[in-house]
C-alpha cells in the first residue's frame, strides 16, 4: 500500500496544520478507491498529533497555553522532581506531553477523501522550545 514520509520544520512549539499536504496525498494515492484507512505516525518523543478545529486560530493558542500549565517547564519549582533534563527545561516536559497525547492516528478515507469534520484539521503539536525537524509518515491502507 501507499506510503509516504513527509517533513515538518517546526520554528519552536506549537501546532502546526498539514490537513492539505496529508489530503493531497491520499487523493493521490488512493484515487476514487472504496473505503481505506490513513494512518499517520510522528516518529518522535517529545512532539504529537491531534485533530482540531482549524477555524479559529485561537483555539491552537488555547491549546498550547493549557499544556504549558498543565506541564510546566523543568525550571519552575512545581517541576523540580524531574530527573530527566538533558536538553534543557523544556525536554522532560516534551515527553510528558507527547505521552498525554497521540503519536499515531487514524483517519477513515471514503472515495478518495479523509473523512474529517467540517471544522477538523490535522496538526503536528510541537512541544520543544526550538526549532526541529520532525518526520511524519503518512500509510494508506485498504
Amino acid at each position: 500500500m501507499p506510503q509516504r514520509m513527509m517533513v515538518i520544520e517546526t520554528r519552536g512549539a506549537g501546532l502546526y496544520e498539514f490537513t492539505r499536504e496529508a489530503s493531497h496525498f491520499v487523493s493521490e494515492a488512493a484515487g476514487r478507491a472504496g473505503e481505506r484507512l490513513l494512518t499517520v505516525f510522528v516518529r518522535h518523543t517529545s512532539c504529537s498529533l491531534l485533530i482540531q478545529e482549524n477555524a479559529d486560530p485561537d483555539v491552537r493558542r488555547d491549546l498550547d497555553a493549557f499544556f504549558r500549565r498543565l506541564v510546566p517547564a523543568a525550571d519552575d519549582p512545581a517541576m523540580a522532581y524531574l530527573v530527566h533534563r538533558d536538553e534543557g527545561p523544556d525536554d522532560m516536559p516534551a515527553h510528558i506531553k507527547a505521552a498525554l497525547t497521540a503519536v499515531s492516528i487514524g483517519i477513515p478515507v471514503h472515495a478518495g477523501r479523509m473523512v474529517l469534520g467540517t471544522w477538523q484539521g490535522l496538526y503536528l503539536f510541537e512541544h520543544r522550545a526550538r526549532p526541529h525537524r520532525r518526520e511524519i509518515v503518512l500509510h494508506l491502507s485498504a
